[in-house]
């Protein structure tokens, strides 16, 4: 019902905005009309000239409000607590399972002893059985546990009903069924049938800004007559676990853990819900077509047959390339005037510095500086790929470990849950309090191709004013009082 009064008042509008025009055109034709009947009269020349303007006005207006998007609410799925497996119980798992020789086992102790990991992530049901399930049921299955609940929580947080979404956006890298996973949540939910679905495959955790792009694409190109999206970010892993020897394919089986996040997002400025955020800044730098960045991460079989993800070797150093690369596009855009010229400043120095030594000494004249981004950000959501990498990638960036904690927190309690990670973290943010209205959020994304996508946020309601201030809610309800942990 909702949504057959939504889609008639998209259609009056419509048909508004069509009489509007029939109407200037009509007055033109008439006052011309006038002006050759009444030559007296020339005045009325003035007549199309102001009717025109003000309809070129009225229809940029329009579009200005078709171009922002705003995000009303997310969920992010706490899976149950049956599926909690604690860091000791993974490592008896490994050794008691039989797939993975000693070396596999050490390797795999060592990786996540390191990583920061703690005791609360969630493995899917068919990766607590021994030996391992992996079948395609068992990963509808874990499907049907990620979806169902998110989403249930998303509509319930925002008034809006699955039959009001014009447009459906999931991403999921390792695993595309047919009939595919959006079809999955359209039978559930019973969607519209022109509802418009997209599927994101091979992206890694990049693809949860992805989507958000493609959906605010399909809201502006469909103004008028769409008005939600949402974007889901999961990751079955069911078919992703390694059960073999390869050192390179066995980091997913320490990092990646259960996890789901769901988002709505609109073009609706006025009425209806309220809106949380709005999105200020799409950035997404593609570096696929270096034949490098496209092996840094690949699926292949390895020596035994047996398939798994591989993160080829220099991955570190094509990382720092593309970044280099993709700050420097997105400072230009979000970066005060201020710190801009600050930086400018800083560079020149530098440079001549570099210089300078260069001749004395035949050496390199240390590090070029970069742009403080605490002035273009408040808050900061990170690639969730473990402490070390984390701290490196922190530090770069020139971020202290307050900006560093949501990342640091939503691994040590969640895990990588890929692209969803990045809603966790923000999901943090929101629970300690911290996003005031007006502050800024960056969420930053590095995946597979490579391809680094950032997404920055603007605050606009307080908490008290969004869905009966539920900020506090969610994933991190039960034990957000117990963080931040930081372990020696």
């Amino acid at each position: 019902m909702v949504a057959m009064d939504m889609a008639h008042r998209d259609h009056l509008h419509a048909a508004l905005d069509g009489l509007l025009g029939l109407a200037a055109l009509a007055l033109c034709v008439l006052a011309e009309a006038l002006v050759f009947a009444l030559r007296q009269h020339a005045a009325l020349y003035l007549v199309p000239v102001s009717t025109m303007l003000l309809l070129c006005r009225y229809s940029r207006r329009r579009r200005a409000a078709g171009g922002t998007i705003g995000l009303v609410d997310f969920s992010c799925l706490k899976p149950p607590r049956r599926l909690r497996l604690p860091v000791a119980g993974l490592l008896e798992h490994f050794n008691i399972i039989g797939c993975f020789d000693s070396g596999s086992v050490e390797f795999m102790t060592k990786v996540i002893a390191a990583s920061g990991m703690g005791n609360e992530t969630y493995f899917p049901p068919a990766l607590h059985y021994i030996p391992p399930a992996a079948t395609h049921a068992h990963a509808i299955q874990e499907a049907h546990m990620l979806f169902f609940p998110t989403l249930d929580d998303l509509f319930a947080k925002t008034g809006v009903p699955p039959s009001a979404v014009g447009a459906l956006v999931l991403n999921c890298s390792g695993f595309c069924p047919a009939p595919s996973l959006t079809s999955i949540i359209v039978n559930r939910y019973r969607m519209r049938g022109d509802v418009r679905t997209y599927n994101l495959s091979g992206m890694g955790c990049s693809s949860g800004s992805i989507g958000v792009d493609v959906a605010s694409g399909v809201l502006r190109a469909h103004h008028g007559a769409m008005e939600y999206a949402v974007v889901v970010s999961a990751e079955i892993i069911t078919i992703g676990w390694y059960k073999g020897k390869d050192h390179g394919k066995l980091l997913l089986n320490c990092y990646f853990r259960t996890g789901c996040s769901a988002a709505m997002v609109t073009s609706k400025q006025r009425g209806g819900v309220e809106v949380k955020y709005r999105l200020v800044n799409v950035t997404r730098t593609n570096q696929t077509a270096d034949d490098r960045s496209y092996r840094a991460g690949y699926r292949d079989e390895d020596e035994e047959g047996i398939t798994g993800f591989t993160l080829g070797q220099g991955v570190g150093r094509m990382v720092s390339e593309l970044l280099r690369a993709h700050l420097v596009t997105l400072s230009v855009s979000i970066l005060p005037w201020r710190e801009k010229l600050r930086y400018l400043v800083a560079l020149l120095v530098s440079m001549r510095r570099r210089r300078r030594q260069d001749k004395l000494a035949g050496t390199s004249g240390g590090r070029v500086p970069l742009p403080d981004f605490r002035a273009a950000a408040d808050h900061f959501c990170l690639p969730s790929s473990g402490r070390p990498m984390i701290w490196r990638l922190g530090q770069g960036l020139g971020l202290g470990e307050r900006e560093m904690e949501a990342a640091l927190m939503a691994f040590h309690r969640f895990g990588n849950q890929s692209a969803a990670s990045l809603w966790y973290q923000l999901a943090y943010l929101e629970a300690k309090g911290r996003i005031r209205k007006g502050d800024t959020v960056w969420q930053l994304g590095i995946g597979s191709g490579l391809k680094a996508n950032s997404l920055v946020w603007e605050r606009i309601a307080d908490a008290d004013e969004v869905a009966g201030g539920l900020d506090l809610t969610g994933p991190w309800m039960e034990c957000i009082h117990q963080y931040p942990v930081w372990e020696a």
